[in-house]
């Protein structure tokens, strides 16, 4: 399993460098870690599906609290502050970041659509 051995925050640009043992490294946005938090409250509960959060363009770290010898808290600047950013999820994040980037576009245009889609109906 890989760990985290460094973490730099930008905090113009809100991108986030993690550093791992294997001496990879991997640039998330905070709209894509926050997106993709790993709290129950993003995740979902059970087997339900992801939830999709919105909006999240210009969201930002606060701070970068350690847990452990394993995991970061992040506390974003729109509150959320729920899950912890394990080694293991960080790696997983890197890994799949395209892919699971790729299905969030997808599910938000999908959402927008269907709202398009919906007639307005106007009262008298």
């Amino acid at each position: 399993m890989k760990h985290v051995t460094k973490v730099h925050y930008h905090s113009v640009s809100k991108n986030l460098d993690v550093y791992f043992d294997d001496d990879s490294q991997a640039l998330f946005s905070c709209e894509f870690l926050r997106v993709h938090s790993p709290s129950a409250e993003v995740q979902g509960h059970g087997s339900g599906p992801m939830k999709l959060v919105l909006n999240k363009q210009d969201v930002g770290i606060k701070s970068i609290v350690p847990v452990g010898h394993y995991a970061l808290r992040l506390d974003f600047d729109d509150g959320h502050n729920s899950g912890l950013f394990s080694w293991h999820y960080f790696a997983k994040l890197q890994e799949q970041h395209d892919t699971l980037w790729a299905e969030y576009l997808e599910r938000v245009i999908e959402l927008k659509q269907s709202k398009e889609s919906v007639p307005i109906k106007f009262i008298p």
